[in-house]
């Protein structure tokens, strides 16, 4: 999601959660030059998220860990399922980050528990987009004392330092290799860690953001170290989205090297995006915390790690060298503490396998052979499998995961999915309808929902999940994707669709070149016989997505009607070497072919 970061004053926000939080913890007695943990919290790696739990008005709360943003935050939608009250800012506080900004109000946990520590009438800055979690975890808390980001073995701690001046604080490193990055003041509650790092030798100002999923740079920086969109390498990925609505055209390239003050990454590939939404021009993000093991001092200012292995900016840095030009030591594969228990198993798994391991999927045997009654271990367990494309092993975990928590709405969706992909068509609708009625009706997984509904052909419940999920994320950056998504599905229902032309049009606003939108815009024209309208639009999109049977033989249609047979011909015969059983596909949606003498007819309706 990006850096978040407030246009207004919060004081009456920040501030409150960390003296409270500091007072119950309580204070250490100090030595000379001490380094004491305060606490530690596990942390899950789900993608390429970082999750903590906590609990907030008796519910388990699952937060993002996210170093970037400046307050811990929750959706709108989140508030309401977590029965929260939400109260007004005023019309002046926004929240901006990547996609651009969002309405910023506050709501007020009544009890919350973290860290095992029970909290009263805590708030919360409520905004942005969902993330499908129950938000973000920011420098309210994340900055209220040192803390050190140790993912690679799956925790966080919140540290206090005494005594130590402006010596190294990297103290489980040993005699290997250290960085120290000196960080800009800041207010330690509501600031991420800032300094300047050196792209192809010209200085870049960057957060440390744990939150975003992948490390980005601005499109201005990317042009300053001499990368342009067009040039030698540059490609084109497509959009980021983060806390606005909106999304920002993004490209990859590789630059010659990275310097992190000492610790060098030869042909890093770096995404950069038009994203004036930043105020700085990189953010070093979830790769960078998943492969490093970080100290952050926020009295002194400075920024302590070491490489502790894996991929990084696109690479498996085997050639990253330190500060006097020496290959970086990589710690064994037995290095850290064994875990103790199947939860940690189960995170050190989790993290070997966000980290391309291989002996990832040995340690979440570990954890189901010590806690076989653990659903979620399951669940992660069948992610890794499914990335391995070994989808029987996982539909054999999920088929257990959901005996042990038949309720658990996002595990029906995870196996609706495998069952799409195997032809289940019937038994994946079986485990959509069950998490219809599991999910909270403001739920963000409701997105999803509505994809994997129109996939399995039940475009009436597809539409009335798209339609839930708009109304409770009114200033989401997924809003793009449920528009066009409730467009196609009634598209594809021949249903509503002046409805549907409106949601494909707000769609296209956001988005005017997209070709998934166009492709449901084509096929809404084709329904209302604006057969020239459709033929353009798939002449737009199809170049960009040459295995779309679908998109093929209904331009066909749309040519047949137009009085161009050789061309439908020639798309129909295109159409059926992409796919056998098109055919039957375009009859189940009632686009038979026209017959002789029908070029003005509309298509038929479905059945």
């Amino acid at each position: 999601m990006g850096m978040v970061t407030c246009s207004g004053a919060v004081r009456s926000l920040i501030g409150r959660v960390a003296m409270v939080f500091l007072a119950l913890i309580g204070g250490p007695a100090w030595a000379k030059c001490e380094i004491k943990q305060m606490v530690e919290l596990p942390v899950t790696i789900s993608g390429n998220r970082a999750i903590v739990t906590a609990s907030i008005n008796d519910t388990e709360a699952r937060f993002i860990l996210d170093s970037g943003a400046f307050f811990s935050t929750i959706a709108p939608a989140a508030a309401a399922r977590y029965g929260m009250v939400v109260r007004d800012l005023g019309t002046e506080m926004r929240m901006t980050g990547i996609g651009g900004s969002s309405r910023l109000r506050s709501a007020v946990a009544k009890r919350f528990v973290f860290a095992g520590i029970p909290l009263r009438n805590i708030e919360f800055a409520v905004g942005g987009s969902d993330f499908g979690t129950a938000g973000l975890l920011g420098q309210n808390i994340l900055g209220i004392a040192d803390i050190e980001y140790d993912l690679p073995h799956g925790v966080v701690r919140l540290m206090k330092t005494q005594g130590c001046g402006t010596g190294n604080l990297a103290y489980w490193a040993g005699q290997r290799p250290v960085t120290m990055l000196k960080l800009e003041p800041a207010d330690k509650t509501e600031h991420s860690p800032t300094g300047t790092v050196r792209l192809n030798d010209v200085p870049i100002r960057a957060i440390f953001d744990s939150g975003a999923e992948s490390s980005l740079l601005t499109r201005a920086a990317a042009r300053r170290a001499g990368v342009v969109p067009g040039g030698q390498g540059v490609t084109e990925v497509g959009e980021s989205t983060g806390i606005g609505q909106g999304s920002a055209r993004t490209w990859r390239a590789q630059f010659e090297r990275l310097d992190l003050n000492g610790e060098i990454i030869p042909r890093p590939v770096i995404d950069f995006a038009d994203a004036p939404g930043l105020d700085v021009d990189m953010l070093i993000g979830f790769d960078f915390f998943l492969t490093h093991r970080i100290f952050v001092d926020n009295d002194v200012g400075r920024l302590w790690f070491t490489y502790e292995g894996g991929p990084l900016f696109g690479l498996h840095p085997k050639g990253a060298v330190d500060a006097k030009g020496g290959t970086l030591a990589l710690p064994g594969a037995g290095s850290g503490d064994e875990p103790k228990d199947a939860a940690g198993y189960a995170r050190r798994g989790a993290v070997r396998v966000a980290a391309d391991r291989k002996d990832g999927l040995a340690d979440l045997d570990k954890a189901i052979a010590l806690a076989p009654d653990i659903a979620h271990y399951r669940v992660l367990r069948a992610d890794a499998l499914r990335a391995l494309n070994r989808d029987a092993e996982a539909a054999r975990d999920l088929d257990e995961a959901i005996r042990l928590a038949p309720h658990d709405g996002e595990v029906r969706l995870s196996r609706a999915r495998l069952r799409l992909k195997d032809d289940k068509e019937a038994e994946a609708r079986a485990d959509l309808e069950a998490a219809d009625a599991d999910l909270p009706a403001t739920a963000d997984q409701r997105l999803l929902l509505g994809s994997l509904l129109t996939g399995a052909g039940d475009y009436p419940r597809a539409i009335v999940n798209f339609t839930r999920w708009l109304d409770s994320h009114k200033e989401d950056s997924g809003r793009v994707l449920a528009l066009n998504g409730r467009c196609w599905a009634r598209a594809l229902a021949n249903s509503g669709l002046a409805e549907a032309e409106s949601d494909c049009a707000a769609a296209l606003r956001r988005r005017p070149n997209d070709a998934a939108i166009l492709d449901s815009r084509a096929l809404l024209r084709f329904r209302l016989g604006r057969f020239a309208e459709a033929r353009a639009d798939y002449d737009r999109l199809l170049p960009a997505t040459p295995d779309n049977a679908l998109g093929f033989y209904v331009r066909g249609l749309a040519e047949q009607r137009l009085g161009d047979a050789a061309a439908a011909e020639a798309d129909r015969k295109h159409a059926l070497a992409l796919s056998a059983k098109i055919t039957t596909r375009v009859a189940s949606l009632g686009l038979a072919p026209a017959t002789s003498g029908a070029a003005a007819a509309a298509p038929a309706s479905v059945r």
